[in-house]
């Protein structure tokens, strides 16, 4: 009897007390129910608070009949709160399992299956973000699966929705810090709670040259490193202001949007409560979702409900996107020690006429570093790339919609162990008769006096362990003592978490000044391996110019002839892994420049990756991080791998079997003493 009655069920479309898993998806909705980008974007059409029962389904269930409390009226089965059922109550009072009652809505039903009455407030299964390591996302959780959502009224204007206000000043309040002021020195700063120290050292291109001897171009490498003993401290690292701009145009709907909203969900995660996350969501408008909110517990709530809501669709409208999520950064009341922009998107700008390399549309480009993430084969990378280079940010292409996790966590894994901030190094000729030339720098900036003694460049904020080389070409002229005097360096930087101005000096660098050098000096890999760094970036960016003007052929050999270069040298030769992964990378590029159709769908987005990447010296995305031979690697610091491996090993195992992730806590969020 039972087995007949659950056929009939299924006939009618009302087989629903089978458990279903939640969709990624929002509920579609009909032509006539479906809101406009900014009225899906607004706050008062988020998913109400999680809840099991309305507040008037509440007052009507109390005169509801004992046995239509006591079993669903679906599945004929008896209904009791906790163990995972939520139960429904309904305006015309008949209860039902939540599950039931939202699988029943979701095949199109929203009257009552026992009474027919025309429901206002009807039942809809949360949409999963898949979180494994979200303590919200459990079975057993009520009011983490059942929603309530009002169904929006055929006379309400389709584009109405919460006003935002003018200021952005609702940030949330930062936690109270210890604050250090004033300036220190090495010595001192080792009595402080600080982030790291910086290394210096300099490599001359040869340690000796012959008394009778001038040079011209001759090679110094400087190379720095944030140490701090092992990767940044849980407790001791600076507290971050982020906000993501995040592409929900119809491109995104399905699986894009579904694993962008498992990566923001990592991300929120791995977030501390001294952190503070605003989310923006641009399709053919761009609306804030939330301010500037620290990552506590009903801030990651918050958070994730919010993310949770985004819905696919409307055109692209980048720049409103990135004007938005600046306004967050410069309206803010109260300001975090780190703070950065990321932009994901998979479309091109349909709004916007300029390209950022206009001058008089770099006004609009962010003074904060915006780290922007291009999915896809029809994302703009020239734009994205342009708009992250501007603002001393990095681009990273996402070939693989599947590792749009790792490659924010990556991201996320350096912003959250920044050791230095606004590093500014200044170079000095020691000797009267040395002069400085130039200075390879990529992407920083740097400048070299006109008298040629001394320069300097300005390298801005350093991760943990993370490292940074430049050259600085100087001449040396004949001399006949034993040795030359050549350069000294001055370091100024802050402490981002005591806030202390810290300034470093080197010893003076000297070579050696025989009569004869018998032998020809060997350069160091150290130099070499730089300066074949530079030469790729310059090779890279020719084969790219080539491109875009429809040379492939031309673009090809250009990359070609560089390798050849780069076989010959010292570093090659030693078989250095900084240069066999380099010319590994050189030989994918020419491999997506064969064609246009290969050049147009990933070239052009693998090789700015790249440029963005060497030019700063830091770890972006390209390819599939999971590669073994992937460039992915190169400048990853200990702190992006630590944070690449959580996101990693959400795959690895199944997702009841998950822990909860510790989030990297700032200074401010330690635990207090008892």
């Amino acid at each position: 009897m039972v087995s007949k009655w659950r056929k009939m069920k299924l006939a009618l479309s009302l087989n629903l007390c089978n458990y279903l898993p939640r969709t990624l998806e929002e509920p579609t909705l009909n032509s006539s129910e479906r809101l406009s980008d900014a009225a899906l974007l607004s706050p008062l059409n988020w998913p109400m608070t999680p809840t099991t029962t309305s507040s008037r389904s509440r007052n009507l269930s109390r005169n509801s009949s004992k046995s239509s409390k006591q079993t669903c009226s679906i599945c004929l089965t008896k209904m009791k709160e906790g163990f995972g059922h939520a139960i429904f109550t309904a305006e015309c009072s008949h209860a039902f399992h939540f599950h039931c009652i939202a699988s029943n809505v979701k095949h199109g039903n929203q009257v009552c299956p026992v009474c027919r009455a025309k429901w206002k407030e009807i039942p809809i299964q949360k949409p999963s973000l898949d979180l494994p390591y979200s303590p919200l996302v459990r079975s057993n959780n009520d009011e983490a699966i059942s929603l309530v959502r009002r169904l929006p009224p055929s006379h309400r204007a389709i584009n109405q929705g919460h006003p935002e206000p003018a200021i952005f000043d609702d940030d949330e309040r930062l936690e109270k810090q210890i604050v250090f002021t004033g300036e220190t020195n090495a010595l001192e700063k080792e009595n402080h709670n600080s982030v790291g120290m910086m290394d210096m050292k300099m490599y001359p291109e040869v340690s000796a040259v012959s008394q009778s001897k001038s040079c011209e171009n001759f090679d110094v490498l400087v190379h720095l490193k944030a140490v701090t003993g092992n990767h940044i401290s849980q407790y001791h690292r600076a507290p971050v202001d982020l906000v993501t701009v995040l592409d929900i145009s119809g491109s995104m709907g399905g699986t894009k949007l579904a694993l962008l909203k498992r990566a923001m969900g990592f991300v929120i995660q791995n977030l501390g409560s001294s952190d503070r996350l605003s989310v923006i969501a641009f399709s053919s408008t761009a609306r804030r979702l939330f301010p500037l909110t620290r990552m506590s517990g009903s801030g990651r709530q918050l958070a994730l409900q919010a993310v949770n809501s985004l819905v696919a669709n409307g055109g692209t409208n980048i720049v409103d996107g990135l004007r938005k999520g600046a306004k967050v950064m410069e309206d803010r009341r109260e300001s975090n020690s780190v703070a950065s922009i990321i932009l994901l998107s998979d479309g091109r700008d349909t709004y916007t006429v300029n390209h950022p390399d206009d001058p008089s549309c770099r006004v609009m480009i962010p003074q904060i570093p915006v780290h922007s993430f291009g999915f896809g084969s029809d994302h703009d990378a020239s734009v994205m790339h342009s708009v992250s280079e501007f603002s001393s940010g990095t681009f990273s292409f996402i070939e693989s919609e599947s590792v749009i996790q790792d490659a924010l966590a990556q991201c996320i894994g350096g912003l959250l162990s920044v050791a230095v901030q606004e590093l500014r190094v200044d170079i000095e000729g020691v000797c009267p008769n040395v002069r400085l030339g130039s200075i390879k720098a990529g992407s920083y900036s740097s400048l070299v006096t006109g008298d040629g003694h001394s320069g300097f460049v300005d390298l801005g904020d350093l991760y943990a362990d993370e490292e940074r080389d430049f050259l600085v070409s100087i001449n040396i002229p004949v001399e006949e003592d034993g040795h030359t005097p050549l350069l000294k360096l001055r370091c100024v930087y802050i402490d981002p978490l005591t806030k202390q101005i810290t300034t470093l000096e080197s010893r003076v660098l000297q070579i050696r000044r025989p009569e004869n050098v018998c032998e020809e000096e060997v350069v160091p890999i150290e130099v070499d391996r730089q300066r074949n760094r530079f030469l790729a970036a310059e090779a890279m960016a020719q084969a790219r110019t080539l491109a875009e003007h429809g040379e492939l052929e031309g673009a090809v050999t250009a990359i070609e002839n560089f390798r050849l270069v780069l076989a010959q040298t010292v570093a090659a030769k030693s078989c250095d892994r900084f240069c066999v992964a380099l010319d590994l990378e050189l030989k994918e590029m020419q491999d997506r420049m064969r064609s246009s159709n290969v050049y147009e769908a990933s070239g052009r987005a693998y090789i700015l990756s790249g440029l963005s990447s060497h030019s700063w010296q830091r770890a972006t995305s390209r390819r599939n991080s999971r590669d073994g031979s992937s460039f992915y690697q190169v400048y990853q610091t200990p702190s992006m791998a630590e944070m690449l491996r959580r996101s990693q090993s959400m795959f690895l195992v199944s997702p009841s079997h998950h822990r909860l992730i510790q989030p990297l806590l700032s200074f401010a969020s330690q635990p207090k003493p008892m």
